[in-house]
């Protein structure tokens, strides 16, 4: 049988995978029971599993002796988002979801080498790297490689489940698809004292949240437009009390860019205002700044000709589609900056179905469909760059 056919035939158990990895989400640095259940998955088709990083797993699959060697990717982890679907698999797991299609990319990728099995006629070696910690650092992708996973790797794939493209689009086109990041954590120190006599203390409050707002007008007035710097924060916690001032604030945000060189620059900007900002209100702010993926995902020209003739091989013309890069990160761009590299994004919004939530959203869901084509392209493109 053939990848489409075959894709087609395990395509009901591709969703029961998908389902039960996302009632049972567990976040990055957590993944045990994920990784315990990818691998019995693994063991169960017959393929040689390796766990030098334990919260995730490497399958070996192998073919017709000599060729290449192809990693194919899918991470694992889910996010500390509280579930709102209301779904009848819903996540089981309190404060945890897979808010971003990553239980799809597992059940997905495990279909694949279900497909990849039974076929045969390919030389080579497939790797497949099911990949913990990619929301958050440190980085499961370079887990992987001090692990040394990619050290007799020619090729790196991977994909995403993407719910900003429609189902039954596939975009793998060359170039840069996504930014780099980095991750800010400050520590604002003030004093305690009464809220009525706030005189008598230094309010970490104040000093945190005008360091909030000092930080988008640096962003704004210091980088070029044409170079997109994203800043957000995410977390701010502050406070014991109603009417006490808070003695410490603690912030956590997100960075998004194109080009890694800033980076440090970044680093020394964002220092200068957290420190000159707790200056003007009596407080003292202490910074960590955490590199996160890297550098920007980019896909390989070469890598893209083989994709592009894989999706309208196997899909047919009218499922390429071309969409500009987009701000998210992802520490795939690790494993694609030591050899030739695919990002692709496989469309799942469908609201001709159901209500559209966008990607981290408590009520984020995906067309199932769309499992389909991930397991399908994970294993053609394999076979074809494996035979090419």
């Amino acid at each position: 049988m053939d990848v489409l056919s075959l894709a087609k035939k395990y395509q009901e158990q591709n969703i029961g995978l998908r389902r039960e990895f996302h009632r049972f989400p567990e976040v990055s640095g957590q993944e045990f029971g994920t990784a315990d259940r990818i691998e019995r998955e693994l063991h169960a088709m017959g393929i040689k599993t390796s766990r030098c990083v334990k919260n995730g797993v490497v399958g070996i699959l192998k073919g017709e002796e000599g060729g290449k060697t192809l990693a194919l990717r899918a991470d694992i982890d889910a996010l500390a988002v509280q579930e709102e679907t209301g779904l009848s698999f819903a996540s089981e797991h309190k404060g945890v979801m897979h808010a971003c299609g990553h239980d799809g990319h597992t059940s997905s990728l495990l279909t694949a080498a279900r497909i990849l099995q039974e076929t045969k006629n390919w030389k080579g070696t497939i790797k497949l790297l099911f990949q913990p910690n990619e929301e958050k650092a440190p980085s499961g992708a370079q887990a992987f490689i001090d692990a040394g996973v990619m050290e007799d790797v020619d090729a790196v794939m991977g994909l995403h489940l993407w719910n900003d493209l429609d189902l039954g689009k596939i975009s793998v086109e060359a170039g840069v698809r996504m930014a780099t990041s980095a991750r800010i954590k400050v520590h604002f120190i003030g004093k305690g004292g009464h809220g009525g006599i706030p005189q008598s203390g230094v309010d970490a409050i104040l000093a945190a949240s005008a360091f909030v707002m000092n930080l988008q007008g640096m962003i704004t007035r210091e980088f070029d437009a044409a170079d997109p710097v994203i800043l957000s924060i995410g977390l701010f916690h502050a406070g014991t009390e109603f009417n006490v001032l808070a003695q410490d604030a603690w912030l956590e945000g997100t960075i998004k860019l194109f080009r890694a060189d800033l980076l440090p620059v970044l680093e020394e900007k964002i220092r200068r205002v957290a420190e000159a900002t707790a200056m003007t209100y009596r407080a003292r702010a202490k910074l960590e700044f955490i590199p996160g993926s890297g550098k920007p995902v980019i896909n390989h020209p070469y890598m893209s000709g083989i994709a592009e003739k894989t999706v309208e091989k196997v899909f047919g013309k009218e499922v390429l589609t071309h969409f500009e890069k987009v701000t998210p990160s992802d520490d795939f761009s690790r494993l694609s900056s030591m050899v030739p590299g695919l990002y692709a994004f496989v469309g799942t919004r469908n609201t001709n179905k159901k209500q559209y939530y966008p990607h981290h959203h408590p009520k984020f869901d995906i067309d199932e469909d769309a499992l389909f084509y991930a397991a399908a392209l994970y294993a053609q493109f394999s076979l074809d760059y494996l035979n090419a």
